[in-house]
């Protein structure tokens, strides 16, 4: 329509509606097809003014589609983890915490309602009513959303701005010392005993642990391998998983101090044949987490150990205890935290630093037996 001056518009036009406010009509740039501003004005003066900068958008290719943004974050948070290449385990989770603690708040609202404000008041409340590391998850999942979202030119603007939301400061976890280890060890049920002490001296997870089979131990050179890790559906199904990376593939050093406790382990409680569990359960089936912790929390309890200590601490204790005389590299190796693996070879971690990081053990250990017998 003609403008004041008698001059057509070259981009869009205005017109004034019944209400008497004013609209503001364009294009769509992908379509071709005659579209309204998202909102009307109170004056022909401030419909121009968004015209302007909806063109200026466009010729610098800010445009969005007002109406791609309309899909509700439900629906396209599901699609999102569908499309998504996950681990099983990770798959589970992640749908767990966004099915408990992002869409009940949050997933009836488009995504292009959702502002930083609704994400602060959301991440406010659900620190009321969970932990501080559910809340860190579920929103960095949130983030991760719509930062696909954002790509895929629904949203200009990611809503997950809150300094400091995708982190915690995680409490400083107890240590054991070596005394400590092996009255833990000592005080529970003897199919465990060896599961407590490779847990505190060669620093592997309860999924490594559990994983272990008969061939994945070197009772020569007192090595083991760890090459997968045991994970657990929220249905009770057990699995074994490939490392997250190529570090979680490695040869670790054990004290040889230990190798009378792995050769009994192996001869009265382990599973049959070259490819049988090391650590069963009490029935003979695979190791679970719910079918240890009772007998863990005993254990601790029986060596005086304080109650908030857990199984995963004794990871931690390892962590502490090699990082004597260990260079930064060398422990993550250990702990399979490095991601350059590719060069090491088996007979390298047998006869090199790991092998002496496990002697310290070794020597700590012998220190601990001797003061216990002085």
């Amino acid at each position: 329509m003609p403008n004041a001056k008698g001059k057509r518009r070259r981009f869009g036009a205005v017109r004034q509606l019944k209400s008497g406010r004013w609209q503001a009509r364009y294009r769509d740039p992908g379509t071709g097809q005659l579209r309204s501003a998202e909102q009307t004005y109170p004056t022909k003066k401030d419909a121009e003014v968004a015209l302007s900068h909806i063109e200026a958008d466009i010729s610098r290719g800010q445009w969005a589609d007002p109406d791609a943004g309309k899909v509700l974050l439900a629906d396209y948070a599901t699609a999102w983890l569908r499309d998504r290449k996950l681990a099983d385990r990770t798959r589970e989770r992640n749908e767990s915490v966004i099915r408990l603690h992002i869409l009940p708040t949050l997933g009836a609202r488009p995504l292009s309602s959702i502002t930083t404000s609704h994400v602060r008041a959301w991440r406010s409340a659900l620190l009321e009513n969970v932990g501080e590391p559910t809340v860190v998850k579920a929103y960095q999942i949130l983030r991760a959303v719509m930062h696909t979202a954002v790509d895929d030119e629904l949203i200009r603007r990611n809503p997950c701005r809150i300094k400091g939301a995708d982190s915690y400061d995680v409490p400083e976890r107890p240590v054991l010392t070596v005394a400590e280890v092996f009255a833990a060890a000592d005080a529970i049920t003897p199919r465990y005993r060896l599961l407590v002490l490779l847990a505190a001296f060669t620093g592997l997870r309860f999924g490594e642990l559990a994983s272990l089979r008969r061939r994945d131990i070197d009772t020569e050179n007192g090595v083991l391998m760890v090459r997968r890790s045991q994970a657990e559906m929220q249905n009770g199904a057990l699995f074994d998983k490939a490392p997250k990376s190529d570090a979680g593939i490695r040869p670790v050093a054990f004290p040889t101090e230990l190798l009378p406790d792995v050769r009994e382990h192996l001869e009265y409680f382990a599973g049959a044949g070259r490819d049988g569990h090391v650590f069963v359960g009490p029935q003979g089936g695979q190791l679970r987490r719910s079918n240890f912790r009772d007998d863990w929390i005993k254990a601790r309890t029986k060596a005086g150990i304080t109650a908030n200590v857990h199984f995963h601490d004794l990871r931690h204790t390892g962590n502490t205890l090699a990082a004597s005389g260990a260079s930064l590299r060398e422990l993550m190796t250990r702990m399979g935290h490095s991601t350059p693996r590719a060069a090491l070879i088996y007979q390298h971690m047998v006869n090199g630093r790991d092998r002496e990081i496990a002697d310290r053990l070794g020597a700590m250990i012998r220190k601990t037996r001797e003061d216990a017998g002085s």
